[in-house]
């Protein structure tokens, strides 16, 4: 089973989820930031030794959410392809099988930067593509992280991850949700992507991501168990 963590922003109760992802039950919305999709494929593009699966491996994950949660729409907050390279017809194809087990399930995607390199995805797709931001309810539905002078920010972009320090030198990195009542953010919801490490300012709550859990952070040195 999918492991939560039901927080309240904005008036609205959100699911964050642990593949990485939020749940809007109210609306019976997913949102995903940062997939990324044709990553792995534009670097062997260019020669680089990177793995093969991860866009199936990504799906799969959809997949599953899609069939946990019950869904009136995805959206997806920029960033859904990589770069001209993701176009390939391996990338392309996994995609267009995967919308077709669900063509009837309304899609948009907000650009983000990434998508303005790579180009829209193929019409076939059937997505709803909308320049940022998407308002809806209280929130401002976004790629990039600038703050909306009426509403709260859901963005993605800085694929965020927080250090977890333990005893001695032990330390780990997990990607991380960040929310505050201005500008939230996602973590990168793709297999293949970095992250850029943070820390909560002020009011900000950080959930952090591991072994298919969500939890609040709470006490640094006690954060890492001894080995």
């Amino acid at each position: 089973m999918s492991s939560y963590h039901s927080i309240e922003l904005s008036g609205c109760e959100l699911w964050l989820l642990a593949e990485k992802a939020i749940y809007w039950p109210a609306q019976r919305l997913l949102l995903i930031a940062d997939a990324h999709f044709g990553k792995a494929a534009a670097y062997r593009s260019l020669g680089q030794p990177v793995p093969h699966g991860t866009t199936a491996s990504n799906l799969a994950v959809i997949d599953s959410l899609l069939q946990r949660y019950p869904c009136d729409g995805l959206i997806f907050l920029g960033d859904f392809l990589h770069a001209p390279g993701s176009h390939a017809p391996s990338t392309l194809a996994a995609l267009s099988q995967w919308r077709a087990n669900t063509p009837l399930l309304p899609i948009t995607l907000i650009r983000g930067n990434h998508d303005r390199h790579a180009g829209d995805p193929p019409q076939a797709l059937n997505f709803q593509v909308v320049a940022e931001p998407l308002l809806l309810g209280p929130f401002a539905l976004q790629h990039e992280p600038d703050p909306h002078p009426t509403h709260t920010v859901l963005a993605g972009h800085i694929h965020p991850a927080y250090r977890l320090r333990g005893p001695g030198r032990q330390q780990l990195r997990l990607p991380c949700f960040l929310l505050d009542e201005r500008v939230s953010l996602l973590p990168a919801f793709g297999a293949f992507t970095g992250g850029y490490t943070i820390e909560a300012k002020g009011k900000q709550r950080i959930f952090v991501v591991g072994d298919g859990q969500v939890w609040p952070v709470t006490a640094q040195p006690s954060a890492l168990p001894q080995d």
